[in-house]
């Protein structure tokens, strides 16, 4: 047994200390495996959830409702109550498998990870490493929206961070763009420390947040939600003074005669989250186009032998309580690893249109398996199936089917056929795809 920050091995490297890595050292631990170690670039533990001080989270996973700093702090006092090794202000800059010569063992595949510490570049090597790095927020540079480049312009998570980490007001009349859920918390957050939130404009038809906070931080506020909007110009010099809003067509493309002036002195942008994967791609994982994540088996183990993955750095989740549960999962399929390997993951699962993605990509057939899934638009009265060789496999009937919420499946191994992929799609009760 290893508990010793200095170490130089260890039989697994979790890279992270959000709430998914934090899961997996717990579960990892309790499961036997004494010699790990959690590396976090910040300061403190907790990830993204330390600025998240609004509640909601912990019903599906503690059975209560608990704001982020108290659902973080149920993960950080059973590391600290294992002794499991944490080492903060520690990025990790470079992930890389080495070959059987380097290795020096005929048990799995070892990996060098080297890391920015405080003391320098420090490097372990690992039989596992488990990737947790969360995700980061889409920039108004990923958007392209023309115009000046005034101070005011923030992220959702940005401007989260200025209030309840720093106590700073960013703002005093404000537009949010995007109908993501921290850019709803955020309009509701600004309203009650006495700014003034215009409007939050979405692109899409439809919300891109869940339906609890279109109800709790916008209707209950009166704050109006504008669908099929975008902002299409950014006005200011030093300051930002205005935004110019445009209504735009079916291919969301603006539309010209629409354009509405909104003076204001910040824009928040909550436009997306997109999985921290550099590392990931430096250790030669090969990533899913959908999630931008890593693709994984049922296992969560990626296309690189002993590399795993979970939490927001493999798909973004709507609520933490699963980023926590599918980390618990990816630890027990570590540890199985250290054990003595994992079956081989044949069946590959496929969507059509109706199907954003699923999450694992590849099953076994050995043991029963739970599907995460997001559906490409909104469906009403739908059925969610499961088809191998043309014979339905799994099935379940929703009233509804929104992109904001992820969904669960479950594919019970003795439905399965020994060969075949696996098809899953969305349909309406009358046969139709897709509708509002």
């Amino acid at each position: 047994m290893n508990r010793d920050i200095n170490a130089r091995e260890a039989d697994v490297l979790i890279i992270g200390g959000g709430p998914a890595g934090l899961a997996a050292a717990v579960r990892l631990w309790d499961s036997g495996v004494r010699s790990l170690m959690i590396l976090e670039r910040e300061k403190q533990l907790g990830g993204i959830l330390r600025q998240c001080i609004h509640d909601g989270f912990g019903l599906t996973r503690f059975g209560t409702t608990l704001s982020g700093p108290e659902y973080a702090r149920r993960f950080i006092d059973e590391v600290e109550k294992r002794g499991i090794p944490c080492l903060t202000n520690a990025a990790v800059i470079d992930i890389r498998p080495l070959t059987p010569e380097d290795s020096g063992t005929g048990g799995p595949l070892l990996k060098s990870v080297t890391a920015a510490t405080r003391d320098g570049l420090r490097k372990w090597r690992a039989k596992a490493v488990v990737l947790a790095m969360g995700c980061r927020e889409r920039t108004r540079g990923a958007l392209a929206i023309p115009g000046e480049r005034p101070a005011g312009v923030f992220t959702a998570g940005v401007a989260q961070a200025y209030m309840n980490l720093y106590n700073r007001m960013p703002a005093r009349e404000a537009v949010i763009l995007g109908s993501g859920d921290i850019g709803m918390i955020m309009a509701r957050r600004l309203t009650l420390e006495g700014a003034h939130v215009q409007a939050v404009f979405e692109v899409l038809p439809y919300p891109s947040g869940l339906p609890r906070n279109i109800e709790q931080c916008l209707n209950d506020y009166h704050i109006p939600l504008h669908l099929s909007h975008t902002v299409t110009a950014i006005h200011g010099g030093a300051r930002l003074t205005g935004v110019t809003v445009s209504e735009v067509d079916s291919r969301m493309k603006p539309i010209p005669g629409t354009e509405k002036d909104c003076p204001c002195d910040t824009l928040i942008l909550s436009v997306g989250l997109i999985p921290e994967n550099e590392l990931s791609l430096d250790a030669g994982v090969k990533l899913d186009g959908r999630t931008r994540g890593a693709e994984v088996d049922e296992f969560f183990q990626t296309s690189v032998p002993g590399v795993f993955s979970a939490g927001n750095v493999l798909h973004v989740h709507d609520l933490v309580d699963f980023v926590s549960l599918e980390a618990e999962a990816l630890a027990g399929s570590c540890a199985a690893y250290l054990s003595g390997g994992l079956p081989e993951c044949a069946l590959n699962i496929l969507t059509d249109r109706s199907v954003n993605h699923t999450v694992p990509m590849r099953i076994s057939g050995a043991r029963d398996v739970s599907l995460s899934l997001r559906p490409s638009r909104p469906f009403r009265d739908c059925r969610l199936t499961a088809v191998q060789n043309g014979r339905e496999i799994a099935s379940k009937s929703m009233k509804k089917a929104i992109p904001a919420e992820m969904i669960h499946l479950e594919i019970p191994a003795a439905r399965l056929a020994g060969e075949g992929d696996i098809t899953v799609s969305i349909v309406a009760q009358e046969g139709e795809r897709g509708g509002n």
